[in-house]
């Protein structure tokens, strides 16, 4: 019997999402012969002990006997048990400092790692994660704060409502004055921010149109890899390339800053990329971005007005444009911006239940057979051994 364990979330501030719903428990353990999910008691998930107990799962504190243990968030040092495999997003791979302790004792405790950020299909692309929705809530909370600013019109915090569906009845008669959006990146999070354009009402024009033109109705533009960055020497884009050599490209962002009111970021970054724009930017008259809701949220990254991690509790703060500090929001002189690292949490319902379902598609099978490429490649410590595919790690995990 291969068992698979929920895991209560430790990491503080607490997120409520799951790994799998009730049903998706349910479903598991009545379909796969030799498996069984148990369940972690715990009081802040967003299905509850007793749901996952009405659906026949076992909930109990110690889960010590189980195989394989599913997460969320990074697992605090002293709830590592050795020798075990764990799924959860551990933000190790880009060498992050905050993490560096984790990865060791993973490492000390003869613990096998597979990130779920990691989890690839043959073409690069992300298999699972909760990118979607943390788009939804990105865009919504930047299209609130664009109108706490501008007092054009009101929205509510997105966690006044219980589900996505509640939320899109929130948008009926709402109307948006003619403004510009800009959208960047070309995966989940700018497909769920796409999801608000168009449940808005929102209108798409090309990059040519939204330089040119003026409208009397609000718009936006999307722009992916090939609309933002340049080689330097052959004036090209291309996307392998690109991704092995970012630092051989130029990023044409600034050409729309004149254009735009609100920026929604949602593109991959890492210190080799060039960032959308420099702080310089910000103190030219022609700066005409009011919000950004930086959704990918990189603290200094592809938004280098992103000063730090803002709360679903109070999403957006104000930088000041001739300072570069952190004020209140929705001030005359200050760029608002919306930087929410757990954005998914505001609907953790209806993002547990699409991660679970992916999970279920696209990755269980292969984690039950073993053997599998895909979880090799997404293995960053095996049995307390870094994993081949991340040597880069390797004075980082010491």
């Amino acid at each position: 019997m291969l068992k698979f364990g929920l895991i209560k979330e430790g990491k503080i501030p607490s997120d409520n999402r799951v790994a799998l719903t009730p049903a998706q428990c349910k479903f598991i353990n009545k379909t796969q012969d030799g498996i069984q999910v148990v369940v972690q008691k715990s009081n802040d998930r967003c299905y509850s002990d007793k749901e996952y107990i009405s659906a026949g799962i076992e909930v109990k504190d110690d889960i010590s006997d189980c195989d394989i243990l599913l997460g969320i968030k990074e697992v605090p040092l002293e709830m590592l048990i050795p020798n075990k495999t764990y799924l959860f997003f551990s933000h190790t791979k880009k060498l992050q400092p905050y993490n560096q302790k984790l990865i060791k004792e993973i490492v000390a405790k003869k613990i096998t790692l597979i990130d779920y950020e990691c989890l690839e299909h043959i073409d690069g692309k992300r298999i699972i994660g909760f990118g979607f929705f943390a788009g939804v809530v990105g865009a919504h909370n930047g299209i609130m704060a664009y109108g706490n600013k501008t007092g054009d019109f009101k929205l509510d915090k997105i966690n006044s409502s219980k589900s996505f569906n509640d939320l899109i009845h929130t948008y009926f008669g709402l109307k948006i004055p003619a403004i510009k959006i800009a959208v960047t990146g070309s995966g989940r999070v700018a497909h769920g921010v796409l999801e608000i354009m168009n449940l808005l009402g929102i209108h798409e024009v090309e990059p040519d149109e939204y330089l040119e033109k003026t409208f009397s109705y609000p718009v936006y533009v999307h722009l992916k890899g090939r609309d933002l960055y340049l080689h330097k020497e052959t004036n090209n884009y291309n996307r392998t390339e690109f991704h092995s050599n970012p630092a051989n490209y130029n990023c044409t962002f600034e050409q729309y800053i004149p254009h735009t009111d609100i920026l929604m970021n949602g593109i991959y970054w890492d210190h080799n990329i060039p960032r959308l724009f420099e702080k310089e930017a910000i103190h030219q008259p022609d700066f005409n971005i009011k919000t950004i809701a930086d959704i990918t949220d990189d603290m200094y990254g592809s938004i280098p007005c992103n000063l730090g991690d803002s709360t679903i509790e109070d999403p957006v703060y104000g930088v000041d444009k001739l300072t570069m500090e952190k004020t209140a929001p929705y001030l005359p002189n200050s760029i608002d911006i919306m930087a929410v690292g757990n954005l998914p949490n505001e609907l953790p319902r209806d993002a547990s239940r699409y991660f679970g379902q992916q999970l279920i598609k696209h990755v269980l099978k292969d984690i039950i057979d073993g053997n599998s490429e895909i979880i090799d490649k997404a293995t960053i410590i095996k049995n307390g051994e870094l994993n081949s595919h991340y040597a880069y790690m390797r004075e980082y995990v010491g």
